[in-house]
């Protein structure tokens, strides 16, 4: 089983080239899953059924696992009898009747068009970090860009004249998205005064650096949007992904298309963008309530 979960792992890689993280979660729900089923003396993948696996999930259950967890365990569980049937290695797929769960779909926090604003302005200083900060957070809000991508920006991926930035998304995904002249000025303020004093040659091309002129980690970006929250007495809790929640919500308030904002998300699924919808919506009940003559 070990051997086949290595192939699986090695296709989900190549073929559909997910990132690491996505990786190392479908490899440890999968290796819970043949622990689960070694227990139960069964060393052969032919030998499972629905019934086992519905006994899987079960006993994943009542360790208090989340729903949503339990239905990415089946996820997990479903991609790889899919894969073994489609190679020929397992002539019959167990999951093939099998419901995946509902899955919560929390309300994302975001911030209000003021606090972002407020955020952006803080940031901005004279010295080297304040105009690095203030440049990743424009562009931040400006493309609603995830973390990981911002990350891995390269100067080759702006278009700065035209404005435009070329995202590389999940499954590596190309994207292109429009920016406004806020954050061009800010990147190319950057760009030209402090990213030359930050770059070494093994700095590559990456466009936002740290002080040791290495790419900016995931965690720095993190804390720096935090720190500029603290600064700006923002009580919300505040996450990685906070900037591109309120992108896309600040973008449906204003009247663009859930199609457009989901091309901008990249989103490979118009039900993911949805979830930004229902924010609107509740906006709309509070102004109901609150104007209407007989709330």
């Amino acid at each position: 089983m070990k051997e086949l979960l290595d192939e699986f792992i090695n296709y989900l890689s190549v073929e559909r080239g997910l990132s690491v993280n996505t990786l190392l979660a479908y490899k440890s729900d999968l290796n819970k899953y043949f622990d689960y089923l070694t227990k139960q003396n069964i060393f052969s993948l032919e030998n499972v059924d629905k019934n086992r696996i519905t006994s899987f999930l079960l006993m994943q259950k009542q360790k208090n696992m989340s729903v949503n967890s339990v239905s990415r365990n089946l996820a997990a569980i479903k991609s790889f009898h899919r894969f073994l049937v489609r190679e020929g290695l397992n002539k019959l797929d167990p999951t093939s009747l099998l419901e995946s769960p509902k899955v919560f779909k929390p309300m994302p926090d975001v911030l209000s068009q003021a606090e972002i604003e407020l955020m952006i302005r803080i940031s901005y200083s004279r010295n080297w970090q304040g105009i690095r900060d203030n440049a990743l957070l424009e562009l931040l809000y400006a493309s609603g860009m995830r973390v990981s991508e911002i990350v891995n920006l390269k100067i080759e991926d702006l278009n700065l004249d035209v404005g435009f930035v070329r995202c590389i998304g999940k499954g590596q995904k190309e994207r292109v998205v429009p920016i406004g002249k806020k954050a061009i000025l800010a990147v190319e303020r950057y760009l030209g005064k402090i990213r030359p004093k930050l770059a070494k040659e093994n700095s590559g091309s990456f466009v936002f650096l740290s002080r040791l002129s290495k790419k900016i980690s995931r965690q720095s970006i993190w804390k720096l949007i935090k720190h500029y929250a603290k600064k700006a007495r923002i009580k919300k809790t505040i996450k990685p992904h906070t900037l591109r929640h309120s992108f896309a919500t600040h973008l449906l308030e204003r009247g663009a298309d859930l199609r457009s904002v989901q091309e901008m998300l990249g989103h490979a699924d118009i039900s993911t963008t949805q979830i930004y919808t229902h924010i609107d919506k509740d906006r709309l009940k509070a102004i109901h309530k609150k104007f209407h003559p007989r709330p």
